[in-house]
């Protein structure tokens, strides 16, 4: 073996057990000493598999982002602390039938960008536009339980994507558990409907550049070089939050009940077969339905501002819709529960677990960038079985939001966003200052991720998305 050849997969024999890490040795490297010191903690939860992380891994609460941990359903445990704090965040994508040329003038950009705030508050405690939907039946139903007019696309069954490009249109589970949730938290989640949230998450117009390689994939995809397409970056809102702050109680009593417990007192997790790690699997579904929805309402949205500004011809269809934080059952003969905390499932063609307009190609994977770096559609190879199908769910923080805005300068931010330029990246903010903390230079670098995901075998790039202009909460 070449000793100059770059090592994307290594396996770390921890004291509790194996820990898989895929990575290049540089990212590895700058992982530190703690994201193994909380690998370990994770490996002493009774039962585990399987550990690994993705080369975007960084220290989190109680488990790091970035983890993919497997129990058999049988024995298994449930870990609010390896599903994240906001359950069900994930990604969507939706094509237009533009090309970026038609986009090119800033002004037109900024127009776009206006019409999606006055559709979509950004704003924290700003009330959604959707309070003719009925939140009991987001969350039993999910897509299936919104209003005809919200799903327009379902009345032309040959050309509908909302309900079948989608990682998962809906969880079904135990009802009943809804009623431990207060009046105060059913008020407040209705209210957050069709909202952004803050922190990265984040609504943008981007361009994609097809990979050679794979083009036949994304002619499949009804993918083309220069194409407009809106990526979506949300999850369950306020109903998340409840879920984890009413169950981490019940689950701390059920741990102190069995004697279970690891030097990190912030890592939680129950038997799921316990009552504390039944109601949370049953809540953590009722999220996961919240937070597809609340996606899709985003995009609907922005379908709507898309059309105020360019007229009713413009189309966004659906690509697709994944989770990457969330815990489910999955497998086919050999059923097992896993969990992924900023890991995506990238499954390749021909798995029977594709949705059915996917099943030849595989699924689209989508990886989002820092702001003002580039996004990756990639789609799943054979290679990444041996990491139960998950991969990267984006670039992963380097430093805290604390550190960043100490570090980092309005002008430097500027300049990553090509602020004055013909290229200029239009964000809804007017002033930098207010999103410092999510400056690219918070980041890892996405092509580095990129790369190691790549050169582990676990999937392929389809496409690169380019920035054109980005929709940030506050």
């Amino acid at each position: 073996m070449n000793n100059n050849q770059e090592t994307y997969y290594r396996q770390i024999d921890l004291p509790a057990g194996d820990l898989h890490i895929y990575a290049s040795d540089r990212l590895f490297r700058d992982m530190g000493a703690k994201v193994l010191e909380m690998a370990n903690n994770n490996l002493q939860i009774p039962n585990i598999r399987y550990m690994s992380y993705t080369p975007d891994a960084h220290v989190g609460v109680g488990t790091c982002i970035g983890t993919t941990a497997v129990w058999g359903e049988a024995d298994g445990f449930v870990s609010p602390s390896i599903v994240g704090s906001d359950i069900g965040c994930g990604m969507r994508v939706h094509v237009t039938n533009l090309n970026a040329e038609q986009i090119k003038d800033v002004r037109l950009r900024r127009k776009l960008v206006k019409a999606i705030e006055r559709l979509i508050p950004v704003e924290s405690h700003t009330r959604g536009h959707f309070s003719d939907i009925r939140l009991e039946h987001v969350l039993r139903k999910s897509l299936h339980g919104l209003p005809g007019k919200y799903v327009p696309d379902a009345y032309t069954p040959r050309r509908a994507t909302s309900l079948t490009h989608v990682e998962s249109s809906g969880f079904r589970y135990d009802e009943n558990a809804l009623n431990r949730l207060p009046e105060p938290v059913w008020h407040r989640a209705h209210r957050q409907l069709g909202t952004l949230g803050g922190g990265n998450h984040f609504i943008e117009i981007q361009s994609l550049q097809i990979n050679p390689e794979n083009r036949e994939v994304a002619e499949q995809w009804g993918l083309f070089d220069g194409q407009v397409i809106v990526m979506i970056h949300s999850g369950s809102r306020a109903w998340g939050g409840a879920v984890n702050q009413y169950c981490s109680t019940d689950v701390a009593k059920t741990m102190r009940k069995l004697g279970l417990g690891t030097a990190d007192p912030k890592l939680q997790f129950a038997p799921l077969d316990s009552e504390a790690g039944d109601t949370y699997t049953n809540l953590m579904y009722s999220a996961l339905n919240y937070a597809i929805v609340n996606r899709h309402l985003l995009a609907y949205a922005v379908r709507e501002a898309f059309r105020d500004v360019l007229g009713p011809a413009v189309e966004l269809k659906t690509l697709y819709d994944l989770m990457h934080n969330y815990a489910c059952s999955e497998g086919q003969k050999d059923r097992y529960f896993v969990h992924r905390k900023g890991a995506t499932r990238a499954l390749p063609g021909g798995h029977p677990g594709n949705p059915a307009p996917y099943a030849a190609t595989g699924h689209p994977a989508l990886i989002p960038g820092s702001m003002g770096t580039s996004s990756y559609l990639m789609v799943g190879a054979p290679g990444g079985v041996s990491n139960y199908y998950s991969i990267c769910h984006g670039a992963g923080r380097i430093r805290s939001r604390n550190a960043t805005k100490q570090l980092v300068t309005v002008d430097e931010f500027a300049a990553a966003m090509r602020v004055g330029q013909e290229d200029e990246i239009v964000v809804n903010h007017r002033a930098l200052e207010s999103i410092l903390d999510e400056s690219p230079q918070a980041y890892k670098d996405v092509d580095q991720i990129i790369e190691s995901v790549v050169g582990a075998g676990l999937a392929t790039v389809v496409a690169k998305c380019s920035l054109l202009a980005t929709v940030k909460g506050v």
